[in-house]
């Protein structure tokens, strides 16, 4: 990130960022990240122009996700992010690493400027939305990028165990407090279906999502399988 130090902040003078959706939950392993790649696809298949901040910097797998390996270029107004083929910018910590199984072993200060990097420093361009992938947590992350980042609204992920629900409800407390506005909530690994007889399974239990959804204010937005 230090290739454009020297421009900080020069990026945020030729962005235009219209709306920033936030995909949180508190919960590891829920999919965060596969609703943020999910959702980024289905919003530039509708002809909307897209980027992807990958906010979990010590675990990040947005690239993973998408298939990127091409690192990030510097120019005169900040780091230029690489873009899939539906033309989504992706910026992500493990797109600097030389090796993408490297260890990033930071405490909370540098991930928090980390966070702020990404988005002062980055070229992001003209932008409809721009998705921010956040880490498991309550804590300096999430904290950040709710106070640093102009965040339209939050998708809350969970999945049908009580456990996962209740870590959401924490979440939700955050947002709330932070006055960020909850759009709604989705569940992950909600069911499963045979592929012989089609008969649908919920392998991790009975759905919990719709009462979170209600002890939180949101709608229920879609259960994924």
């Amino acid at each position: 990130m230090t290739a454009a130090d020297q421009e900080e902040g020069m990026a945020m003078q030729v962005n235009h960022v219209r709306h920033v959706l936030a995909v949180a939950s508190g919960k590891g392993g829920v999919g965060k990240s596969l609703v943020s790649a999910m959702a980024a696809v289905a919003l530039a298949r509708e002809g909307l122009r897209v980027g992807v901040l990958d906010a979990d910097i010590t675990g990040p797998s947005i690239p993973r996700l998408f298939g990127i390996t091409t690192h990030p270029e510097p120019s005169m107004v900040g780091i230029v992010p690489p873009q899939t083929a539906l033309g989504i910018r992706i910026i992500s910590m493990n797109l600097f690493l030389d090796d993408a199984g490297q260890a990033v072993i930071w405490r909370g200060p540098l991930l928090t400027s980390a966070i702020k990097q990404f988005w002062t420093d980055v070229a992001w361009g003209d932008l409809d939305v721009l998705i921010v992938d956040l880490p498991p947590g309550t804590a300096d992350v999430p904290l950040t990028a709710f106070q640093s980042l102009p965040i339209d609204g939050i998708l809350m992920v969970t999945t049908p165990q009580e456990l996962a629900g209740m870590i959401v409800e924490k979440a939700a407390g955050l947002a709330q407090q932070m006055h960020k506005h909850i759009l709604g909530v989705v569940e992950n690994m909600a069911l499963t279906q045979c592929p012989h007889c089609g008969e649908r399974f919920e392998l991790f239990g009975p759905s919990h999502a719709q009462e979170l959804a209600d002890r939180i204010g949101a709608p229920l937005l879609a259960r994924l399988p």
